[in-house]
């Protein structure tokens, strides 16, 4: 047994271990147990939310989709702003803490207080909370290790945070399958719990605020990039635009699968898309291991290309079956090209920022062309579908990834010089 988990240690992280001093070997594990115990608020818990508001309060479609859509209004709104917040800080333990406790605070108020504007605000102070959770994990991360140990160190993040959402998910089936939705949402509050104890266990003076924002060294007299130089960057601007197309055409692919799923089984629809929720998860974990060592083998471009067609071959799947396993398996996919394409967001930014100190404010902005694109792909794939069905919806999904694929092979160069 030891013997098979030195191996997939191996696998996963190579050396990872081995290239950092025993000094930060503390805040690196901390940094694991983090990641571990960060659940997924909007894959995990927020379709639990939304039976929960239906089944238990009575909600109508309508109100359901306000509070919803609420988190993710919120969270494209605060994107790029909290990027220049990370950016600025010194204190980025505190702010992912202070954005846990919000989160279980929020949770509990939806809990307690079933009318619709204090649900709505809880919603929004939750989609405030979640992004920036995201880019702070990502800037201690880049603190702690350094650039040149970031690919793996993200990979590593996104492991440990895929098995902790998988976990978490199968914990959350149990809880409201035999002891009721809301103690889901407790379930939560202990996960923010661990959260925010973790974080702390993280050694402050292991974070190079320096290297989290992106600079080489503290040097007083050098001004940081302004929003002007990275507007002006052409590479940066080619990679938000290929991360729109990415979100077009994949952010809308597991809700209709989901609701194909649902279609006629009115008895077991939840046994489907848990199935489908979990494969994904479970590819994932791999998948981002591996993505974090490959991208210094092979480069960024490559692995890009890889899951754009990933994307592209999963919707020409969609429209050859019905079959609910067949489609819980093509999940596969979805874990391919998200495990690589999470991993890879980071890894780039941290590329073409490199000595600008504004890591984090473009991290900030891509995660708002990321929250676009999937807002988009969702409203519009619904209307596509409602009118034309679901495989013309799969092949219109499949164009735009093809559109992405092509766009990000002819567009986007190779960025693992730049970093030089």
């Amino acid at each position: 047994m030891q013997k098979l988990k030195r191996k997939l240690n191996k696998l996963l992280f190579g050396s990872y271990k081995h290239s950092l001093s025993n000094s930060k070997s503390t805040s690196v594990r901390s940094l694991d147990r983090l990641n571990l115990s960060l659940g997924d608020v909007r894959d995990v818990f927020e379709p639990y939310l939304a039976i929960f508001l239906a089944a238990d309060r009575h909600w109508n479609p309508a109100q359901v989709g306000i509070a919803l859509s609420t988190t993710s209004i919120a969270g494209i709104l605060a994107q790029t702003p909290t990027g220049a917040l990370v950016d600025a800080s010194r204190h980025k333990r505190l702010m992912i803490a202070t954005a846990t406790l919000a989160v279980a605070i929020s949770y509990m108020v939806i809990v307690n207080f079933s009318a619709l504007p204090a649900v709505v605000a809880a919603q929004a102070v939750i989609g405030i909370s979640a992004v920036i959770v995201g880019p702070t994990v990502s800037a201690i991360s880049l603190g702690v290790v350094g650039k040149d140990r970031l690919n793996k160190r993200v990979g590593r993040n996104e492991v440990f945070n895929h098995t902790g959402n998988v976990c978490a998910a199968i914990v959350a089936g149990l809880l409201g399958q035999f002891a009721g939705r809301i103690w889901i949402f407790y379930f939560l509050v202990v996960l923010c719990v661990a959260t925010i104890f973790s974080v702390f266990q993280i050694r402050n003076q292991d974070i190079d605020n320096t290297k989290a924002r992106g600079d080489e060294q503290e040097n007083d007299t050098k001004e940081r990039a302004t929003v002007k130089d990275l507007l002006g960057n052409r590479t940066l601007i080619v990679f938000a635009l290929s991360v729109v197309l990415f979100y077009l055409a994949n952010g809308a692919l597991l809700p209709l699968v989901s609701q194909e799923l649902t279609a006629g089984q009115q008895n077991t629809p939840s046994l489907y898309i848990s199935a489908a929720i979990v494969v994904t998860q479970l590819t994932m974990i791999p998948v981002a291991g591996w993505a974090g060592t490959a991208a210094n083998r092979w480069g960024r471009k490559p692995l890009l290309l890889i899951a754009f067609a990933a994307v592209l071959v999963r919707t020409g799947l969609y429209t050859i079956s019905h079959n609910p396993w067949f489609l819980v398996s093509v999940q596969v996919l979805d874990g391919i090209a998200s495990g690589i394409f999470t991993v890879l967001v980071v890894i780039i930014v941290a590329d073409l920022t490199q000595g600008t100190g504004r890591f984090n404010l473009a991290q900030g902005a891509i995660n708002t062309m990321i929250g676009i694109g999937a807002a988009i792909s969702n409203l519009a794939s619904g209307f596509l579908v409602k009118a034309a069905g679901y495989k013309v919806g799969f092949i219109t999904l499949g164009v735009i990834a093809a559109i992405g694929l092509l766009w990000l092979w002819l567009k986007m160069p190779e960025t693992k010089e730049s970093q030089r």
